[in-house]
């Protein structure tokens, strides 16, 4: 029996398919990590802290980072559109941001960058939602309220993304599923 190689379109395509497949996978660990996993309700404008973004953050350090912001944007979108529709037109544009500063160019999740780059995403995503909640008001919302959220929204991401990226690493597992 022989083997035949894939031509190099084939290969490029394969590895298109790969990233397709984990970038939708991601958008729905996402959606459901943000909707429904560890969802607590605020009670203020219908908001919600939810520990999704550590899947976010995660998508970022594993995937190149169009893939990463398409996951990103798709996860958070159908999470507002089933808990909290008024907030998907702000979410789209946030949650690709808060991926930005992550980097999946290293052989592991856990760098200093990433870690790093979760204080970057919280005031990414702080800013972006206090913004988004005086748009939506039409008054100046409570910032310290605002920010203390995106706080412990932020800080438990970070600490999940932190604990899911070690056990991942321990494992190998980017360098299994991401090798080039």
């Amino acid at each position: 029996m022989t083997t035949r190689t894939l031509p190099r379109t084939g290969e490029k395509r394969g590895v298109q398919l790969k990233y397709l497949t984990i970038t939708g996978l991601m958008a729905a660990m996402i959606t459901l990590m943000t909707a429904y996993i560890c969802h607590i309700p605020t009670g203020i404008n219908g908001g919600y802290i939810h520990f999704g973004d550590s899947i976010i953050y995660l998508a970022a350090a594993l995937l190149p980072t169009p893939y990463a912001l398409a996951a990103a944007a798709i996860g958070g979108g159908l999470a507002d559109l089933m808990t909290a529709p008024m907030w998907a037109p702000a979410t789209l544009i946030i949650k690709p941001l808060i991926a930005l500063p992550f980097t999946s160019k290293s052989a592991k999740i856990i760098t200093p960058r990433n870690v790093t780059a979760s204080v970057i995403a919280y005031l990414i995503s702080g800013t972006g939602y206090f913004l988004a909640e005086y748009l939506l008001s039409g008054a100046m919302p409570a910032l310290i309220a605002s920010l203390t959220g995106s706080l412990i929204q932020s800080g438990g991401s970070t600490a999940f993304f932190v604990i899911f990226g070690l056990a991942l690493d321990r494992a190998h597992a980017k360098s299994r599923f991401f090798h080039q």
